[in-house]
């Protein structure tokens, strides 16, 4: 995420004191990356000695006014028009954390992805119930146009990315069910493989089946899945307060 661009975009709509581009930040992101005052006016200052933005005055209440200048344009343009790299991925958590399971002694791999997999399914009914709503706020008028804009398609991402990471994960136990199938030779495939083979594609079929109506559904405006008996959790990390 790129703080030093985000407020370089919000100050190319005019001229802005740090908690006011905090709040606008926020508000475009439904403060899904939070940020602190502390942050901003730091980025601010890292800015104004790089020649991209110039302190502009007092507002009347006496906050000071940052304005982006010519050579901060410039570089905000460059940014939207170059792609974001995905040659060097960020470290990801959850990879990390499969990569040093595997054979690590007294932890359960398919136990550790089973239970990732119930907090991802889930994570996604909220982020689609969230869209839900923000669907509806829109058609109604009843929200910002451009703010709620920008948080659906910041809302839509979490809902590809949760369905994803689903995805992934039913492909990592499955692969684990064929290598341990293998690795127990024919003898105990024959006697064994066929039984742990359908527990395992069953839980397996059991996430993927969840993950794909909550995929299908986030394409879609209708309400989210949720287990039976069950309503889905809908706390937001940050907007659901806002609305």
């Amino acid at each position: 995420m790129s703080i030093r661009h985000g407020l370089l975009a919000l100050l190319e709509r005019g001229p802005r004191y740090g908690s006011q581009l905090r709040t606008e930040f926020e508000s475009r992101t439904g403060s899904t990356w939070p940020l602190n005052v502390g942050q901003v006016y730091t980025t601010l200052s890292r800015l104004e000695r790089d020649g991209m933005v110039t302190q502009g005055g007092e507002d009347q209440a006496g906050h000071a006014l940052y304005a982006i200048t010519d050579a901060g344009r410039e570089e905000l343009r460059n940014w939207f028009e170059k792609p974001v790299d995905r040659t060097s991925p960020a470290r990801d958590e959850l990879a990390i954390k499969l990569a040093m399971a595997v054979g690590a002694p007294g932890v359960d791999l398919r136990a550790v992805i089973q239970s990732q997999r119930r907090h991802t399914i889930k994570a996604m009914q909220d982020y689609t119930r969230l869209k839900a709503q923000a669907l509806t706020a829109l058609e109604s008028g009843a929200a910002h146009e451009r703010d709620d804009v920008a948080w659906l398609l910041v809302l839509e991402q979490l809902i590809f990315q949760t369905e994803a990471e689903a995805r992934w994960l039913d492909h990592c136990e499955a692969r684990l069910i064929r290598l341990s199938t293998a690795a127990a030779g024919p003898s105990a495939q024959t006697a064994t493989g066929a039984a742990a083979g359908t527990a395992g594609v069953a839980g397996v079929a059991g996430g993927s089946d969840a993950a794909a109506a909550s995929g299908a559904t986030a394409d879609r405006t209708a309400a989210p899945p949720h287990a039976p008996g069950q309503a889905p959790d809908v706390s937001s990390p940050g907007r659901a307060s806002r609305r």
